[in-house]
């Protein structure tokens, strides 16, 4: 019985499927903060908020490895808040988003 423990606590760690995520921005004339998360093994998600008087447009690039970069286009409303997703083929071993805003 302490083998059979000892296997699942050392399993545990494998149920994990959090991934590094790295995020460029580029943010011109708007107060916009995010917050990136992953929601499953292939999907990953960014929260952009506009803390400024300004509606901003935003352009978010999700990057996986060797896939295709997914673009999104995004407008965030002065003070209020948008999120948006991405999914793709494969698992993702390292997300790497690239955020630019400005104003509308």
């Amino acid at each position: 019985m302490r083998k059979f423990c000892c296997v699942l606590l050392a399993l545990l760690p494998m149920s994990a499927f959090a991934y590094p995520i790295d995020v460029t921005k580029k943010i011109d004339g708007v107060s916009i903060d995010y917050t990136a998360s992953d929601v499953d093994g292939d999907i990953s998600s960014i929260r952009l908020n506009n803390y400024g008087t300004n509606d901003a447009v935003c352009s978010v690039t999700f990057t996986n490895g060797p896939e295709a970069p997914r673009n999104r286009k995004v407008t965030v409303p002065a003070g209020k808040s948008t999120d948006t997703t991405v999914k793709f083929n494969r698992a993702i071993l390292k997300m790497r988003i690239a955020l630019a805003c400005s104003p509308k």
